[in-house]
């Protein structure tokens, strides 16, 4: 089938494609007739057309998916809703109450006011053993616990004995036979001096011969000689005995002074062997303190230390007993620094005694510039000055309770450093800390978070 004129009029220098294309639109089975009224530019262009396919599906869709469905959104939206109500009801209750700071009443004391230094410390006994026995042995009855008082020489515990009261008899037998040989030396000395006085009256006149002068001189020297060798043996054998019973009573473990059992570190049964590290035995039995040398010891720094002398006064708070004041007294500076601390250790001991006081006790000391009396260490209502206000020509301090506040009539006293003593509320109130003036008693306020 011969080519279309507009075919045959294409160039030698197309690509392949356009061959391609020249070859699919020669077998469409009615070709169009050139139109003489277009341009060949034209002609050349709608011969090149491919056929008319449907393309749109093969496009790729770039909408977005729609989302998928959301379960219980209901939900989300009745917990907003429900905040937004709640924040505007709040807003509303709100309207008009004024937003206040409180401080609470406390206890204060008037010697605070004299008060030149503060440290802290702990309580420590100054007399303090460690109980144990020289000698070795197991524990065989113990009759203290922890908390017993006790006293001198009172005996604390018992080691098995029978060992070395067996040394002992035998020490004291020892004993027994050194003596019984002093008896037979000394009869032997007695009679070597007889013969010797008999012999040394005959020899002069010829009597004995004068070798027997000599050999009856001889027995006394050596009867002498065994005497005090015997004699000896005694003191030998006393010594051992006095050994032996050294050993029994060291089995008996007893109280070196008055005191208060603190710690129990045997149990009957255990090996004491003192000044042994190995696990399997015990170096002490009990640990005893004197209750009356407890003294708070407390770490003041160098550059204070010249605010401190001997028997200054001082109070002394303890962290257990936090409403009672113990007046004490600076009993020594002891007169080394620690370096790593900067530090010098004071000592202050307790007034008077105090049964309630136990060593260990973290404790609180305020250095006085004078001794305070019993009256000034009795605690008094304070507030802080700032919360005590006039109404009416008479000092009032505005307790809140329930977030109302009610003005309360007061009485004032002493300054005492931030603080002002009253009378009229009780330790633990709360009061408005800086009442304004517009504030009224029984106005509704909020109060501020801290």
């Amino acid at each position: 089938m011969p080519l279309p004129a507009t075919a045959a009029a294409a160039p030698p220098t197309r690509s392949r494609a356009v061959g391609a294309t020249l070859i699919l639109a020669s077998i469409r089975p009615f070709p169009r007739k050139p139109d003489r009224g277009r341009s060949p530019g034209r002609r050349r262009l709608e011969a090149l057309k491919l056929p008319d396919h449907n393309l749109d599906k093969l496009k790729i869709d770039r909408r977005p998916l729609a989302p998928a469905p959301r379960r219980r959104r209901w939900l989300r939206y009745a917990v907003a809703a429900a905040v937004v109500i709640g924040a505007i009801a709040a807003g509303l209750a709100l309207t008009g109450r004024p937003a206040v700071e409180t401080t609470a009443v406390t206890s204060a004391y008037p010697y605070q006011n004299d008060t030149q230094l503060n440290a802290t410390g702990y309580v420590v006994p100054q007399r303090k053993a460690a109980v144990a026995s020289k000698g070795q042995g197991r524990v065989e009855w113990l009759g203290v616990l922890e908390g017993t008082r006790v006293k001198k020489d009172e005996i604390i515990a018992r080691l098995e004995s029978r060992d070395v009261e067996a040394s002992l008899a035998q020490a004291l037998a020892q004993v027994k036979v050194a003596r019984a040989n002093l008896g037979v030396e000394q009869a032997e000395l007695k009679d070597a001096e007889i013969a010797l006085r008999r012999t040394s009256a005959l020899a002069p006149r010829g009597a004995v011969p004068a070798a027997q002068l000599d050999t009856d001189t001889a027995r006394v020297n050596k009867a002498r000689a065994s005497l005090s060798s015997d004699q000896a043996a005694i003191a030998s054998a006393q010594a051992n005995a006095q050994a032996a019973q050294v050993a029994v009573d060291q089995t008996v473990i007893r109280a070196p002074f008055d005191g208060i059992v603190l710690a129990k570190h045997a149990n009957v049964g255990d090996n004491i062997t003192p000044f042994s590290s190995a696990s399997d035995s015990k170096g002490a039995v009990v640990t005893i303190a004197d209750m009356d040398t407890l003294e708070v010891e407390a770490d003041v720094a160098e550059s204070n230390i010249a605010k401190i002398r001997a028997e200054q006064p001082c109070e002394i708070q303890l962290d257990a007993l936090p409403d009672t004041r113990f007046a004490g007294r600076v009993s020594r500076i002891v007169p080394t620094v620690d370096r790593s601390k900067a530090t010098v250790l004071v000592k202050v001991r307790f007034v008077d005694r105090d049964d309630r006081v136990l060593p260990d006790m973290s404790a609180k000391i305020a250095f006085l510039s004078k001794p305070v009396s019993a009256q000034d260490r009795q605690p008094v209502t304070a507030v802080q000055a700032s919360a005590v206000v006039e109404r009416d020509g008479r000092p009032v301090v505005f307790v809140v309770k329930d977030d109302i506040v009610h003005a309360t009539a007061v009485t004032a006293g002493m300054r005492i450093g931030e603080l002002v003593a009253i009378r009229g509320v009780k330790p633990g109130d709360t009061v408005v800390l800086v009442p304004g003036a517009k504030l009224k008693d029984g106005a509704k306020v909020t109060v501020a978070k801290k």
